[in-house]
């Protein structure tokens, strides 16, 4: 059977309310299998279900209605179901079959959700911003330098459910990471929510990093010889990169720190200390983003202060260029009036006086220019 067929069978059971009824009526059809490799396919938003019991991947199959039931059953355990930009119906039935708020399930569908932390009851609901740097070989005026995208995280006693949206950050290796790590994946659904947002923190201060490397080739372009002749475009565009980093990191602040301070029950308190470690990076990560803001305004004023200092030096030029041209300009306007009575009109040597009293006046005018370094 495939994926999407499982899946448009749990939304089916959507329809039906309560887990009894889901419960009963999954007997009835044949089972809803959600497992496949750590990669979805193409048209299917499932990327991964699996249950851990004490820190361990339990090999009892994927479907999602039986982990559900003998997670509860037995008191211990969670189940962890990983979507990709799932639809509305394609998340009808999971929302119904985990009692999810129909305003957090709207979030995680619609996307485009600012950094933010909810509770609705015994359910807790995270939404992280993604970004990840994009490599080029020259930053111009129009080069994409910041891709960001969104993982929305439902946390409950013994379930995970992660949502992404955007073409990376991929937990996949992440889910690896935790199951190499039983002892931490033991500590419930709270550690990850924990390593979810630890990967989203130290993929900020990746990109920060990245991004102070494009500063500071523009930095040095702008304070080069010619760094008057720098496009300005360029630093338009990384300010505007920043600002969209700028949004996915800033927000995120007041989540983290509640996660980290705040009494939350479906978040351990020996958890809290790790958050608390996550706090401190991001904390780092908006410092550096707000010095790179500050430097590049500095950078930005320093290019305008260059370029007007080239304008001004550029119209002095003209202007002792205009004044040494203007000599020979009046003469030649005076002797071009064809008048008899004009001085030396008539002598043999007046027309090398007046070419060399034009060409005295000129050099003057060129060496007083050149020595006040106008020319």
């Amino acid at each position: 059977m495939s994926m999407a067929g499982n899946l448009r069978k749990v939304t089916h059971l959507g329809k039906v309310g309560g887990l009894r009824k889901v419960a009963r009526l999954a007997r009835r059809r044949p089972r809803v299998d959600l497992s496949h490799p750590a990669r979805s396919p193409l048209g299917s938003s499932v990327v991964n279900c699996v249950t851990y019991r004490d820190g361990v991947r339990v090999p009892e199959g994927s479907d999602l209605v039986d982990a559900v039931k003998r997670v509860r059953k037995n008191g211990d355990g969670f189940v962890w179901l990983g979507l990709h930009e799932p639809t509305d119906q394609e998340f009808a039935g999971i929302a119904e079959l985990f009692d999810l708020h129909p305003l957090a399930v709207e979030d995680a569908i619609e996307a485009h959700q600012r950094p933010k932390l909810e509770r609705y009851g015994e359910t807790l609901f995270a939404v992280f911003k993604t970004v990840c740097y994009v490599e080029h070989e020259e930053l111009t005026a129009t080069s994409e330098v910041v891709n960001t995208g969104e993982i929305m995280v439902f946390v409950g006693e013994d379930f995970v459910i992660t949502v992404r949206h955007g073409m990376h950050g991929s937990l996949g290796p992440l889910r690896e990471g935790l199951e190499s790590d039983p002892q931490q994946l033991a500590k419930g659904p709270a550690a990850v929510l924990h390593a979810i947002a630890d990967h989203v923190v130290d993929d900020y201060l990746l990109v920060t990093d990245s991004v102070q490397a494009d500063i500071d080739q523009v930095e040095m372009d702008v304070f080069a010889e010619n760094g008057a002749r720098a496009d300005p475009g360029r630093i338009y565009q990384l300010k505007r990169e920043l600002l969209e980093l700028k949004r996915a990191v800033v927000p995120l602040g007041r989540p983290v720190e509640d996660l980290a301070t705040r009494p939350i029950r479906v978040v351990d308190p020996e958890i809290q200390a790790y958050f608390r470690d996550v706090l401190d990076h991001l904390m780092r990560a908006k410092e550096q983003i707000a010095a790179f803001d500050e430097l590049l305004n500095s950078i930005l004023q320093a290019h305008l202060a260059q370029v007007t200092v080239a304008q001004n030096e550029d119209m002095r030029k003209i202007t002792a260029w205009a004044a040494v041209i203007a000599v020979p300009t009046m003469v030649c306007g005076v002797y071009g009036m064809n008048f008899d009575n004009m001085p030396e009109l008539h002598w043999r040597f007046g027309y090398p006086l007046v070419i060399g009293v034009m060409s005295v006046a000129c050099l003057v005018l060129y060496r007083g220019f050149r020595r006040s370094g106008w020319l």
